[in-house]
């Protein structure tokens, strides 16, 4: 009788459903402090203790149990104006952001793909707007505009679409003389259906990740902006005004204190998400990043003095 041994089956080694790039502590915490920024941007006016309008409490009262972030010089719930702070400050940026990448995406998409005096045209025009610092320009734009949240925007999104624009010409150069460009025009594509078909969606990686990038950089202009009372306008709750009352009243340490704590903290979220949606959708220059990090340096030199 003979007898048959069945063979031993490996067991599947189950993939992680995230990406490496995404598993870094960075990456985690970066996008839990996004998740709760933007959580509580929607359910401000829900979870805010306080109207942050109403001016209910003591003036310059410090933080105790029933404002556990004190008063302003109004006598409003600090706590409360934080809250709505975030549904005026995360909403603006993000649309800042997507207004200039799109604007910037279509002028370098343009003038990569077309080249001749369209490239010329249109890069020379970026290069006039790059030319200006850009904390500079934005205040002369908001200041021509008129001081609102809204002007605020408008001016970010004028400084803020240039470099997006370049990255995506840059890219576009490259791509246009790809072999699956070139046969999809042969086949009878047009400009634009070849570009938007064949060329956009094979940039969308960079774009997403500088993106990423200036989702902080956004916030740290409309705060800068209304710090400057070229933003919003009080009574308006936003982070950048909070902190530039606590200017004129510095022996009331929390009225700065927790809005630069939370602009802090969102800023470095969003650099966090970056980072790492850079290194998702690069993952050559991740590894070249950890190649050149003290730590793969110090593992190369022992290697080195153990094979000597």
């Amino acid at each position: 009788m003979n007898l048959v041994i069945p063979e031993k089956v490996a067991p599947k080694r189950r993939r992680p459903w995230l990406p490496r790039a995404w598993r870094t502590p960075l990456a985690i915490v970066g996008t839990v402090i996004a998740l709760m920024w933007i959580v509580i941007a929607i359910l401000a006016p829900w979870i805010a203790p306080h109207d942050p309008l109403a001016q209910d409490f003591p003036r310059l009262a410090p933080p105790s149990g029933e404002t556990i972030m004190g008063t302003d010089v109004n006598g409003r719930d600090m706590f409360s104006r934080l809250l709505l702070g975030a549904q005026t400050t995360i909403p603006l940026a993000l649309m800042l952001v997507v207004c200039a990448m799109i604007v910037g995406t279509v002028v370098g998409a343009v003038a990569g793909y077309l080249g001749g005096w369209f490239d010329e045209v249109l890069m020379r025009i970026t290069d006039m707007v790059m030319a200006f610092p850009t904390v500079i320009l934005a205040m002369v734009i908001a200041a021509s505009l008129g001081p609102s949240i809204m002007n605020a925007v408008i001016a970010g999104i004028i400084v803020a679409w240039p470099p997006y624009a370049r990255i995506t010409r840059s890219l576009v150069l490259g791509l246009r003389t790809q072999n699956y460009v070139i046969a999809g025009r042969l086949l009878g594509s047009s400009p634009l259906r070849s570009l938007l078909r064949d060329v956009l969606p094979n940039i969308a990686g960079p774009v997403l990740v500088l993106a990423s990038l200036d989702i902080g950089t956004a916030i740290l202009l409309l705060s800068g902006l209304s710090f400057l009372g070229l933003g919003a306008q009080p009574p308006t709750p936003e982070w950048g005004t909070m902190i530039a009352a606590a200017m004129q009243n510095p022996s009331a340490w929390w009225l700065g204190l927790f809005p630069g704590i939370a602009i802090l903290s969102i800023v470095m979220a969003f650099n966090f998400i970056g980072d790492s949606l850079r290194d998702a959708l690069d993952p050559l220059a991740a590894r070249e990043r950890e190649a050149e990090s003290p730590t793969a340096v110090s593992a190369a030199a022992s290697t080195g003095e153990v094979a000597q």
